[in-house]
């Protein structure tokens, strides 16, 4: 047999002995028995590193919390709507608590209409841990004096526009849950100022739309209950994609409230547009002034019987700006249309956009007029 080399020889011998530390070391640990392992090992729920916890004369909760990076372990399978509390009723301040199965015996129609929506379904997951405020008198307040005198006017809180709950009080219960977020300015918001209260765009008794809880099948439907005019706006020749599905009025209008005017949800009414307009954002090496200012200077957001949505024709809503510069202060009349005696090139094509093609703003080393 052939002999090996001496550096192989030796590096195979190292192999080996390797190999046997290896095994041994195993060996060892399997024979070795085995041990809770750490606090927050991988694995582990903090239910599990709780009951880990010795036990002490001060209770198990105590015992739970002895470790300040473990939070308190509730193995309760109620959700946290549970806890809604009673909504207080000012105008029935002696009322008391009945219960749901004392509304039902009266309202068996609108038991039945809510029974499958998420309010009331989410109720009556924790009504047997809650009791009487589980269900209707979560948001319509204790039901003892409605009970006993169901003709009384306010012995209950109403949510129709006609009841004789403050629309205050009404939106008070709502918020109760539903505080923050896209709600967070409806105090002093127009909506609010004008006396609406959640259950004149909502009703969470029915299902009137695939989402929100909305009181009609759609958002723009709900909105044009009050803004007729503005819906006439989107009948007319260039108007936004409203009418055609492609959006809704909240995609640029936070009804709930904002901290401008037109509960618009950005700051300005040019950061609204550049949401889908980014290409007018700029910066622009020549900006247009009233561009840069304010968007609604030319265009109607809503809808308009000129071209692009503009608020004026074209040359006019130029003119009202360059008047007396340049061009002649000429006011255009039909003989100036280009089968006129008198022709004007600000009549035909695009009118003034037929040279000043980059009127939002150009970037241009020549772009001084918006030329291009």
């Amino acid at each position: 047999m052939r002999a090996l080399p001496l550096s192989f020889a030796v590096a195979l011998s190292l192999l080996l002995a390797m190999g046997g530390l290896l095994l041994a070391s195993r060996s060892a640990q399997a024979q070795q028995p085995s041990s809770p392992p750490a606090s927050g090992s991988a694995g582990l729920t903090q239910s599990d590193i709780a009951r880990m916890l010795p036990a002490t004369d001060m209770g198990a909760d105590a015992a739970r919390n002895a470790d300040p990076h473990l939070r308190p372990v509730n193995d309760s399978p109620a959700t946290p709507f549970d806890a809604a509390s009673i909504p207080a009723n000012p105008l029935a301040p002696e009322a008391q608590a009945v219960g749901a199965k004392t509304c039902i015996a009266c309202h068996a129609l609108e038991n039945v209409q809510a029974s499958h929506t998420l309010h009331v379904a989410s109720f009556r997951v924790g009504t047997a841990r809650t009791g009487p405020q589980a269900a209707c008198e979560a948001c319509h307040g204790p039901g003892s004096e409605h009970a006993k005198n169901p003709t009384a006017r306010g012995s209950i809180i109403g949510f129709t526009h006609g009841a004789d709950t403050a629309p205050e009080t009404q939106t008070t219960v709502c918020l109760g849950c539903h505080a923050g977020g896209a709600r967070q300015h409806w105090l002093g918001s127009v909506h609010q100022e004008r006396g609406l209260s959640c259950s004149d765009c909502h009703n969470p008794m029915a299902r009137m739309s695939p989402e929100g809880v909305l009181a009609k099948p759609s958002i723009n439907e709900v909105c044009a209950t009050c803004h007729q005019d503005i819906l006439a706006k989107f009948n007319r020749r260039s108007h936004m994609p409203l009418p055609e599905g492609q959006m809704a009025c909240t995609d640029c209008h936070n009804p709930h409230g904002t901290l401008t005017r037109p509960l618009l949800k950005t700051d300005t009414v040019n950061e609204t547009c550049y949401t889908c307009h980014a290409e007018k954002r700029g910066p622009f090496l020549f900006e247009h002034a009233p561009v840069r200012e304010n968007c609604l200077n030319c265009h109607d957001p809503h809808g308009s019987n000129q071209q692009t949505l503009l608020v004026a024709p074209l040359p006019m809503l130029c003119q009202q700006c360059h008047t007396m510069t340049r061009h002649p202060n000429d006011l255009q009349v039909p003989t100036n249309l280009g089968t006129g005696p008198t022709p004007d090139e600000r009549l035909m094509g695009r009118s003034c956009l037929t040279c000043h093609a980059n009127v939002h703003g150009s970037n241009n080393p020549s772009g001084s007029r918006f030329h291009k």
